[in-house]
């Protein structure tokens, strides 16, 4: 059956009052793509950032948002490697709060068999971003002890169970009893809530003033210079983010004198092609083994998507939130 029309929340203006939902035309798989029926779809800071005209990435409106997804492949086009009724998750440059979304074969990742398509969602970017910041941007190993900043988000879980896997000693910064709970549930070994006192003092309190090695930082602004404070000798500075709306200047002299590294965590299909097959293979690895358990803190029915948002920008949420997309009637 040729589907022609589909729901979708297009960005027509800026911003969140800028969303509508609607019907759009559905698209069509070209070579090397897939029609997916979007089961699922996971939220993530860049939507926000991506809808506000803030993203590296500026779509010409109206632009259907949604980086993240997971479905079921409905038509493929040539040289695909995928026939339909696969189940697959993905990320998407954009398209992905909609009925149907094209996805490109290779960005595509087969669902694990047990996963829900809510799970199933959580896995491409959070996973795929911790994997490559924590083994492909640097190497964390069992001799390193990791701070990760916001480890209580998506992203910050991702990192939390990422970098157990690799052995690492991981201490978890988060803000409130909870949150902090939650994240030792997901491997970190100790717990800091920030809100209890100053980051800076607690970690050098408990690393009797040594310090660590690496800083996973997605929240920016001066988050980033305490990050710097606590990096040990040679230490690593992984930016992931800059969820608190500001992007810190690093102070260059820092950096030099104790010999500390300040890397970018990004990732895209053309200038990462090898490196996220070897992440996709090493990822399903780590699921079947258990290692993995996404954390869905939230789901939104999908026409409450600007509400979702809203709550993922308030920091009202823990873990992934999710849209659940209802499979499309029309046609």
């Amino acid at each position: 059956m040729t589907i022609k029309t589909m729901r979708a929340w297009r960005s027509n203006t800026k911003g969140l009052a800028g969303l509508e939902l609607g019907e759009a035309p559905c698209p069509e798989p070209k070579d090397g793509e897939l029609l997916v029926r979007v089961d699922a779809a996971a939220l993530n800071y860049a939507d926000l950032l991506m809808i506000d005209d803030r993203y590296q990435v500026r779509p010409e409106r109206p632009f259907v948002a949604g980086q993240e997804l997971a479905g079921t492949v409905v038509a493929a086009g040539q040289g695909a490697g995928f026939a339909e009724g696969d189940q697959i998750a993905s990320k998407v440059v954009y398209g992905g709060f909609a009925d149907y979304a094209i996805v490109r074969a290779d960005m595509a990742m087969r669902v694990p068999a047990g996963f829900s398509p809510e799970a199933a969602a959580a896995l491409p970017i959070a996973y795929t971003t911790a994997l490559i910041g924590l083994t492909e941007c640097t190497t964390v190993s069992p001799a390193d002890t990791v701070l990760v900043l916001a480890a209580a988000g998506g992203t910050g879980l991702a990192m939390v169970e990422v970098a157990k896997h690799c052995g690492a000693f991981v201490i978890a910064a988060a803000g409130g009893a909870d949150k902090c709970a939650l994240t030792l549930e997901h491997g970190a070994d100790i717990a800091i809530d920030y809100r209890r006192g100053a980051l800076i003092d607690q970690v050098r309190a408990f690393t009797i003033g040594r310090g660590v090695n690496v800083v996973v930082d997605s929240v920016g602004g001066d988050s980033t210079l305490d990050a710097l404070r606590l990096l040990s000798w040679g230490g690593r500075l992984l930016i992931v983010g800059f969820s608190s709306g500001t992007i810190p200047q690093l102070p260059a002299n820092r950096l030099m004198l104790r010999r500390l590294s300040a890397i970018g965590v990004y990732w895209d299909n053309v200038h990462d092609r090898d490196a996220i097959v070897r992440t996709n293979e090493r990822l399903s690895k780590i699921v079947a083994s258990g290692e993995v358990r996404p954390h869905i803190g939230a789901v939104f029915p999908f026409d409450e998507l600007p509400k979702a948002l809203t709550a993922l920008g308030d920091r009202g949420t823990t873990g992934k939130v999710i849209l659940k997309v209802a499979p499309s009637t029309a046609g």
